[in-house]
């Protein structure tokens, strides 16, 4: 299946100058500048009888303060704004959360993971690490000078912010009204603890943040915090439920533009991280066993700098952790005090060849 060209692409997308798209009756689609590779997060504002709601709020960035200003005095009708909804804790999500609810006095609604996660990172990690921290890095092979150099350049950061002191919860199932459409809350998970996404079935149309992006794939993670998850399970336990929702279902994104293709879309992330495992299995198979690491720079041969490592190093586990989840990889602590990672001798390697991870993922889902 050549899942790219099922993506229809139905609206021309907005500047990020403060310029807004009407996407649906009721529905503006508006951009926020991000000075960094990805160069935008989408954000969306929804029609209440009495005002708007607003979805994701951007960097906390002055020139992101200012296209707010501008949108609020320009495309709102002369409506006040009465609510923030956070989709999840990233900061390019919810970096002006505190901001955007003091300005206009409006609540914040986010899910309680999300948002307490969001808390707990909201200090920078101290200077030396934490033992767990060392730890982590240690077990997975990176050298220190590395693991120095990225920690550096995350205390540098310059877009961390606190949060609001108080939020509404947001629930899995729970339905939220506004204006004529009922949306119902549908959480997705391993990109982010209790992702937000927001489905009005009446009109198929997903406010899908980062857990449906019609072109890259969302970082999945492992991190010190939680070593020993397997958040790649949780990602396709996502898209199954993704899946779910109507095959012609308008798709509005947290990045790039939006589409149409729903279905298309997860059926290619599958066939993605598909591509990874079976990397990961070559290099395993020619090579011997490897830590994570050395599976990170076979995975990822082009990183631009320390921030690529920690996203990188933290894909690189989830995959290795998927497999060892699925009897595919054993892993061993040697005496240096690295884990290493190694093909199951007790699969053959045509039982390998037979065992597709779509079917290991539908059966996750279905207990």
């Amino acid at each position: 299946m050549n899942a790219k060209a099922e993506l229809v692409y139905p609206f021309t997308p907005p500047a990020s100058d403060g310029s807004v798209v009407e996407v649906a009756p009721g529905i503006l689609w508006a951009r926020m500048p991000m000075p960094m590779a990805l160069d935008h997060i989408n954000v969306y504002l929804l029609r209440n009888a009495d005002g708007w709601l607003l979805v994701d709020t951007g960097l906390n960035t002055d020139i992101c303060r200012e296209r707010w200003e501008h949108i609020a005095a320009t495309h709102l009708q002369g409506l006040p704004i009465l609510g923030l909804i956070c989709t999840h804790m990233h900061y390019d999500h919810a970096g002006l959360a505190s901001w955007l609810c003091e300005r206009f006095d409006i609540a914040l609604y986010m899910t309680h993971g999300e948002y307490f996660m969001q808390r707990a990172l909201s200090q920078p990690e101290p200077d030396p690490l934490s033992q767990a921290q060392a730890l982590f890095y240690l077990r997975a092979g990176m050298p220190q000078e590395r693991t120095d150099a990225m920690w550096r350049a995350m205390r540098k950061d310059p877009f961390m912010a606190p949060l609001p002191r108080s939020f509404s919860r947001l629930r899995g199932g729970d339905s939220i009204t506004i204006g004529h459409r009922v949306w119902q809350v549908v959480i997705g998970e391993g990109h982010s603890p209790e992702h937000a996404c927001l489905y009005c079935a009446q009109d198929q149309i997903l406010i899908a943040g980062d857990q449906l992006l019609p072109r890259i794939s969302s970082n999945v993670l492992v991190t010190g915090i939680e070593p020993e998850a397997n958040p790649l399970q949780l990602w396709f336990n996502s898209l199954n439920t993704l899946d779910q929702l109507a095959p012609d279902t308008l798709v509005l994104p947290s990045h790039e533009r939006v589409f149409r293709g729903l279905h298309a879309r997860t059926q290619e992330l599958r066939q993605h991280h598909e591509k990874q495992f079976s990397m990961l299995r070559a290099h395993l198979e020619k090579k011997g066993a490897c830590t994570a690491f050395q599976a990170m720079l076979w995975l990822f041969p082009r990183l631009r700098g320390p921030v690529d490592d920690m996203l990188a190093l933290g894909e690189s586990i989830a995959h290795l952790s998927w497999m060892r989840h699925e009897g595919l990889l054993q892993r061993v602590l040697d005496d240096d005090g690295e884990y290493r990672f190694s093909l199951t001798k007790t699969l053959t390697p045509q039982k390998l060849d037979h065992l597709n991870f779509q079917q290991a993922s539908i059966r996750h889902a279905r207990h």
